[in-house]
């Protein structure tokens, strides 16, 4: 017990906080928001499904729980398979894949589940400019990432802002070269991808959200019933 307490306290001042020690932003998604998760399908498919697979869901499921149909499935979300019965797969080879990046980019369909929704929104919003890198890019919530800032076109570059602490420099912040209008829909972006992410982790959670309060009701209606039934017995006992 003395050792689950302590290592709980040595845990409680990472609580909230991505790996690169910032404090995470929250996505603030809701996957009950259809149109959202349709966005999201739709950048997952046009920009991380060039590398990342989801093969743990397949386009049929994702269709019948956002309101997609068949047809528009295989015309703008279908570009590997003619099969909508089939998993979210990448043709890319995977030996090649570890060749050309050093490593296989991971299968995100449990991503959301194991990171939190927080730590993926606040990875896409914090990649910045950096030389030093192969790619030119860094991120704060994954320091020296492998991964290119793949929806810098939709958000614009970030500059770190450095500050002196302790006679190092840290960045402070991270400045945006672009339009302030782009970097709003951006967030938007981001968190109909996040949402997206968050719903293929697990698709089984949009009826159990929808079943659960209808639960509730029963169990409540069911007590009322059982207090009266208990009562009614108490009645001829006494």
């Amino acid at each position: 017990m003395k050792k689950l307490i302590t290592t709980l306290i040595l845990l409680l001042p990472s609580i909230g906080f991505a790996s690169g020690g910032i404090e995470l932003q929250h996505a603030n998604n809701d996957i009950n928001d259809k149109a959202s998760l349709k966005a999201g399908a739709e950048l997952f498919v046009n920009y991380c499904m060039g590398c990342h697979s989801a093969n743990y869901v397949r386009y049929k499921r994702i269709g019948q729980d956002i309101g997609i149909s068949d047809e528009e499935l295989m015309k703008d979300f279908m570009f590997n398979t003619e099969k909508v019965g089939d998993t979210m797969s990448v043709a890319m080879d995977k030996a090649d894949s570890a060749r050309w990046f050093g490593v296989t980019p991971p299968d995100l369909s449990v991503i959301a589940r194991a990171r939190g929704t927080d730590w993926l929104y606040t990875y896409f919003m914090t990649f910045y400019l950096d030389s030093s890198r192969p790619l030119g890019v860094n991120n704060l919530a994954f320091p020296d990432v492998g991964m290119p800032h793949v929806l810098w076109e939709r958000q614009g570059w970030q500059e770190p802002v450095y500050e002196e602490h302790g006679g190092h420099k840290v960045i402070a912040s991270l400045q945006l070269i672009g339009s302030k209008e782009k970097a709003e829909q951006y967030e938007t972006d981001v968190r109909n991808l996040v949402n997206f992410l968050d719903y293929i982790g697990e698709p089984a959670k949009l009826q159990r959200l929808a079943l659960g309060w209808k639960v509730m009701a029963f169990l409540f209606i069911f007590l009322i019933f059982a207090i009266f039934l208990k009562k009614e017995y108490w009645r001829d006992i006494k």
